[in-house]
């Protein structure tokens, strides 16, 4: 396996060792099919490693059953590497106990989830998140980039955080380690075919 090469090393007065160990922020977006398969390997990594994960998906329907989220429940659950902790903004989030009539709005679930992410980061909760369809709320306006970028940037200890989705703002790509965009070239829809198991779910 070919070793990775730093292309520019700061003097910035850190070891190599040191920088190998920092938090890393990644974000995916652009308009091409994958950015979240991509987020669920990461964390399959962080898994292998024995690091908590953190799953924060924010748009997608709590009726839609991705593939990922059963592998990883069942790896989280096998004492084998880390746990995992998936919450959907769909099903009103697991940490809010409310009746059935105390139904939130898209928009204020989607910031009482970033309140959440914030919680967790302040406390160390996971050392792996996925933050999942979180540029929508940035890009909505329903949460504020600048503070998203300040949060992340005052996170403690050693914490990984993957972003996805399209629209990614300009604030958060700049602060960003790692930004990929996935662009379309070709795709089945484009010839009236719809999303299949083993594919898309």
């Amino acid at each position: 396996m070919p070793k990775g090469v730093a292309e520019n090393v700061p003097d910035d007065g850190l070891t190599t060792r040191q920088r190998r160990t920092q938090p890393i922020t990644a974000v995916h977006t652009g308009p091409g099919k994958g950015k979240s398969t991509a987020a669920f390997g990461m964390a399959l990594r962080a898994w292998n490693q024995g690091w908590p994960v953190g799953v924060f998906q924010f748009v997608k329907s709590a009726k839609w059953k991705v593939g990922e989220e059963n592998a990883l429940r069942v790896l989280g659950a096998s004492g084998e590497g880390g746990t995992v902790d998936w919450h959907k903004m769909g099903s009103g989030w697991s940490w809010i106990q409310r009746s059935a009539e105390a139904e939130m709005s898209s928009e204020e679930a989607a910031k009482e989830g970033w309140e959440q992410v914030k919680r967790d980061l302040a406390a160390e909760t996971y050392r792996f998140y996925v933050l999942d369809e979180f540029t929508y709320p940035m890009h909505w306006g329903w949460v504020d980039p600048d503070e998203v970028v300040a949060v992340l940037k005052d996170r403690p200890g050693s914490q990984h955080v993957v972003i996805t989705g399209r629209y990614a703002p300009e604030a958060l790509t700049g602060f960003a380690d790692l930004v990929t965009e996935m662009s379309k070239i070709k795709h089945p829809m484009d010839a009236g075919r719809k999303g299949q198991r083993g594919i898309e779910w």
